[in-house]
C-alpha cells in the first residue's frame, strides 16, 4: 500500500476537526432554543463555529477589546464567558435567577446584567469576572449606557408599574424611574447621546425620548412590533428591526421620518452593525437565520444558524494584524470602534471630500489638519480606551480600545 494512501485518511481527519479560522472579525449569534452560539465569520459570512451556552441565551455582549463575549442564559442563573481565540467557554459566572439584558460601559471595564428573575441589576467586572455590586430595578430587561458613561436605563417590565429606570454609574443609585403606558421591549441611545429610542409591546411606533427632561419628544411610526431600534455611529440612517412585516425600516434620525424598509427573514428579533457601518446583521427568529443587510439597498444574503436566534453582537475591530486601520468617510470614522493589542498601530486616511483631522482625549499628539488623502499614524503602548473626535467637525466621534496583547 502506497505511503500516500495510508496518510491521507489520516490527513482529512485532521482537517476536518481543525477549528475554522474567521479572516475578519466575527459575529457571535445565541440561538435561543438550541443553547448554543453560531459564531458567524462576517468577511466569508459563513459560520465557523458552534458554542454550547448557559440555557436560554439571551443576552450577548462582545468586550470593548474584543477577546471574550458574555452571554446571559435567562433559562438559568449564569454568564457564559466565550473566549475569542479559541470560540470556546473560559468560564461561568454566577450572577441570579433568569439574566437577560447585558450592557458594557464604554470604558469597558463593568458589564451590566438585567437579572429579571431576582429584581436587581448586577455590575460584573470584566478582568476579574466577579459580581462586584447590585442595585434593585423590579424585573428588568434591557440596559443601555449613555455614551459618556454616567447613566444606564434599564426596561423596567414589572406587571402593572412598566417604567424606565434610570442608574447613576459612578453612585450605581437608581435616580428616576419613568412611567411608561405599555410593556417597554429595548431601548438604544443614539451616538451622540441625545436621543434615547425605546420600543413599547403593542406600539407601532418608536418613542423618541429626550434623556436630559425623560420625556417623550417625538415618535417615529413602524410596521406591527417593532423591537429594536437603533442610530449606529457613523451611520447616516437609523434601522427598526419590525417583526410584524419581517422588515428592516431605515428611518432619518434628524427629521425622524421613514425612509425605507428592507425585506428580511421571518420574525426578525436583532440588529448589529459591521465594523465597516455599511452593513448590518439581522437576527430572523421565525427562520433560523441571519440576513446580512446593505444599507445602502443592496442585495441581502443569509446565513443559516441554529434554532430561534435572537441576539447578535459583532467584534469592534475591522481586522487583525500589526497595523489597523481607520477611514474618514462621509464625515465619518470606520470603524468607529476599533479594538487593537498594546503595541499595535492605527493608520487613519482621510478619504473623504473635506478636511478632517483627529484629536484625542488624553493629549496625545494627534493631526490637526488632515487634506484629502493624506493619513495620520499612532501606535499605542498602553491599555486603555482612547476617546477622539475630528478636530474639524467635533461632532465626528470614535474610540480606539487598548487591550493586552493576543
Amino acid at each position: 500500500m502506497k505511503l500516500h494512501s495510508i496518510l491521507a485518511p489520516a490527513f482529512a481527519a485532521l482537517f476536518l476537526a481543525a477549528p475554522a479560522w474567521a479572516a475578519g472579525p466575527k459575529a457571535y449569534v445565541g440561538n435561543f432554543k438550541d443553547n448554543s452560539v453560531s459564531v458567524i465569520d462576517a468577511a466569508a459570512l459563513r459560520v465557523v463555529a458552534t458554542v454550547p451556552v448557559a440555557a436560554g441565551p439571551d443576552g450577548i455582549a462582545v468586550a470593548r477589546d474584543d477577546t471574550q463575549v458574555f452571554v446571559s442564559g435567562s433559562s438559568a442563573s449564569s454568564l457564559s464567558v466565550i473566549d475569542t481565540a479559541s470560540d470556546q467557554v473560559a468560564a461561568t459566572v454566577e450572577v441570579g435567577k433568569g439574566p437577560q439584558g447585558l450592557a458594557i460601559t464604554p470604558d469597558g471595564h463593568w458589564l451590566l446584567v438585567a437579572v429579571n428573575g431576582d429584581d436587581r441589576v448586577a455590575f460584573v467586572d470584566t478582568a476579574t469576572r466577579a459580581v462586584s455590586a447590585t442595585v434593585p430595578v423590579p424585573k428588568p430587561h434591557t440596559i443601555a449606557i449613555r455614551p459618556d458613561g454616567q447613566k444606564a436605563y434599564v426596561s423596567s417590565q414589572a406587571p402593572g408599574n412598566f417604567a424606565l429606570v434610570v442608574i447613576d454609574l459612578p453612585t450605581r443609585a437608581v435616580t428616576a424611574s419613568v412611567p411608561v403606558e405599555k410593556t417597554p421591549r429595548d431601548l438604544e441611545f443614539g451616538p451622540d447621546g441625545k436621543a434615547l429610542y425605546v420600543t413599547l409591546a403593542g406600539v407601532s411606533a418608536v418613542q423618541v425620548f429626550d434623556p436630559a427632561s425623560n420625556r417623550v419628544v417625538a415618535q417615529i411610526p413602524t410596521g406591527v412590533s417593532p423591537h429594536v431600534a437603533h442610530h449606529f455611529a457613523g451611520t447616516p440612517a437609523g434601522v427598526v428591526v419590525v417583526q410584524g412585516p419581517g422588515e428592516l425600516m431605515l428611518f432619518d434620525p434628524a427629521t425622524r421620518a421613514a425612509s425605507g424598509s428592507i425585506a428580511v427573514g421571518k420574525q426578525p428579533h436583532w440588529v448589529d452593525v459591521l465594523p465597516d457601518r455599511k452593513k448590518v446583521l439581522v437576527t430572523n427568529e421565525g427562520s433560523n437565520d441571519v440576513s446580512v443587510v446593505d444599507l445602502a439597498g443592496g442585495p441581502v444574503a443569509t446565513i443559516p444558524v441554529g434554532n430561534a436566534p435572537r441576539k447578535v453582537a459583532v467584534q469592534h475591530r475591522a481586522g487583525t494584524g500589526a497595523e489597523a486601520k481607520v477611514s474618514i468617510d462621509n464625515f465619518a470614522f470606520a470603524p468607529v470602534e476599533l479594538a487593537i493589542a498594546v503595541g499595535q498601530s492605527v493608520t487613519w486616511t482621510n478619504n473623504d471630500g473635506a478636511p478632517h483631522g483627529t484629536a484625542f482625549a488624553d493629549g496625545a499628539k494627534d493631526m490637526d489638519l488632515m487634506l484629502p488623502g493624506q493619513s495620520f499614524k499612532r501606535t499605542f503602548s498602553k491599555p486603555g480606551a482612547y476617546e477622539y473626535v475630528c478636530s474639524v467637525h467635533p461632532y465626528m466621534t470614535a474610540r480606539v480600545t487598548v487591550g493586552a496583547a493576543h
